[in-house]
């Protein structure tokens, strides 16, 4: 306890040999002042499930009462009591000791070694090679109960490792984990682990893994299960919808290329790839690049060269490789003027917006192929075009043109199912950019799903032979002005 503050004030009081201290939460006690929770254990707060008291201090706790313990097992990866209130303990004897709210399930077996870290005074917590050899163990308790955690689970961790610290960081675990399970009396265990890594690495027969995320990188399709879990959760939401037809009103080849025209103007404008419309019209026209701006000029003609194209437009993905093909060959054509950024390749190294995080690169396949199996469920033109465009854009798999693949993947489906494209026009930007991370960070769907229902009901007033009457329109919408002092308008062509 804190010498330098009051017994009375002290959220948790410990009895002590200390005379003087015994005698003062005596006097409290008496007087009323304070109150006993737990054996050994006092409490000013006079009201309030002592449960609730102890919680919050529970590894202060148990470091005071049982000096030098180890928090091992699932403890030491979880960090805190199952939800029957169970943490698990090594010590020098075995006992179960029941405190309001939590039991601890004390074990006998080895303290604590070098490497394993001092969490609280008094309290060890099990290295994680250490905690991952003892959740190898039998457990004959079920459920939350269990010393340990179900093996799919130390599977993922594994997972992880791979991900977070490629195969060398994976064997490294394994060999201190061999040095630790023979110091430690557990080399039954480490012969499960490097069974299981084997499997992981695909140098030993994967049949012993259990968890879908494991089997995956054995069979060499390894995924982000946090991604597949956000793509399920936006996957239901759509599911339960009921989308309304928007069909498509630009059925000339004339009426779809002025479309194509300002669709690839917006989708480059808002990525910030920024041109006049006549200055992006001149370079259309006539197919050339500005020769100033070689690249930019490359991206407007490339997007344009896709979407302005019926045919390559009506090509969506019946199976998994398809996708992958596909998503390769219109990057390869819309980034051709950037062959820094890789056209027509999956990127190499991790990218980021922000403070976004996208899908690690040695995930991109696996998580394209596994997001696929929701997208081929899904029947609703919209509601495809919704999750298509959702889960490019949050894998991103190329190294740039990320958000303009992603919303030509989302026309793609819109187009073969005779329905209006949705284009995002620069005073929409933030909403849709605020949508996307509504979605990402905070598993929303509905306001992405809205925003994208906006912006095709602007879109649907896009009508016409004529570039000028098009543009008239965009400008009565406000669809090219910046700033927060502008909204999009949906008026009538």
């Amino acid at each position: 306890m804190d010498k330098n503050v009051p017994l009375h004030l002290q959220d948790i009081i410990f009895s002590s040999s200390d005379k003087a201290i015994s005698r003062t939460i005596s006097i409290l006690l008496k007087e009323g002042k304070i109150r006993k929770i737990a054996p050994r254990i006092y409490t000013p707060q006079l009201d309030g499930d002592p449960a609730d008291i102890i919680r919050p201090h529970i590894f202060r706790i148990i470091g005071h009462l049982f000096p030098g313990i180890l928090l091992s097992h699932r403890s030491a990866l979880e960090y805190r009591p199952t939800s029957t209130g169970d943490l698990f303990l090594t010590y020098t004897y075995s006992r179960n000791v029941k405190l309001p709210g939590i039991t601890l399930n004390i074990m006998k077996g080895v303290g604590a070694i070098a490497g394993d870290n001092l969490f609280t005074e008094g309290l060890y917590v099990s290295q994680s090679e250490r905690a991952i050899l003892e959740n190898l163990q039998e457990s004959r308790r079920p459920g939350p109960q269990s010393k340990v955690l179900p093996l799919p689970q130390i599977e993922e961790r594994l997972e992880q490792i791979v991900v977070a610290k490629g195969e060398e960081g994976l064997n490294a675990l394994r060999d201190k984990a061999r040095t630790i399970g023979q110091s430690v009396g557990m080399e039954k265990e480490f012969e499960k682990l490097d069974k299981l890594i084997g499997a992981l690495l695909a140098t030993k027969p994967s049949g012993i893994l259990t968890s879908p995320v494991a089997m995956a990188r054995a069979f060499g399709h390894p995924y982000d299960s946090e991604r597949i879990s956000l793509f399920e959760t936006l996957f239901v939401e759509l599911q339960n919808r009921v989308f309304s037809e928007v069909p498509e009103r630009n059925l000339t080849a004339t009426a779809f290329r002025n479309v194509a025209f300002f669709e690839s103007y917006f989708s480059n404008y808002i990525e910030g790839t920024k041109f006049e419309v006549e200055e992006a019209l001149k370079i259309i026209e006539t197919g050339k690049p500005m020769p100033t701006r070689d690249e930019d000029s490359h991206d407007v003609l490339g997007t344009y060269q896709v979407v302005s194209n019926r045919m390559e437009m009506s090509i969506t993905p019946e199976r998994a490789d398809q996708l992958l093909d596909i998503l390769r060959y219109r990057h390869k054509v819309m980034l051709s003027g950037r062959p820094s950024k890789n056209p027509g390749e999956f990127k190499d190294r991790n990218n980021r917006a922000g403070n976004t995080e996208f899908v690690d690169f040695s995930l991109v396949r696996g998580t394209l192929i596994r997001g696929f199996e929701f997208y081929r469920a899904i029947e609703d033109p919209f509601a495809k075009a919704a999750f298509m465009m959702f889960m490019v854009s949050e894998v991103h798999p190329f190294l740039d043109g990320n958000g303009r693949v992603a919303r030509v993947m989302m026309n793609a489906e819109l187009v073969k199912a005779q329905q209006t494209k949705i284009i995002i026009p620069t005073v929409f930007r933030t909403d849709y950019l605020g949508a996307l991370r509504q979605l990402t960070r905070r598993r929303l769907p509905d306001t992405y799903i809205r925003m994208l229902q906006r912006a095709q009901l602007f879109s649907a007033t896009l009508i016409g032979e004529n570039v000028e009457v098009m543009q008239d329109v965009l400008t009565k919408s406000n669809a090219f002005e910046e700033g927060d002092d502008y909204i999009l308008r949906i008026v009538a062509p």
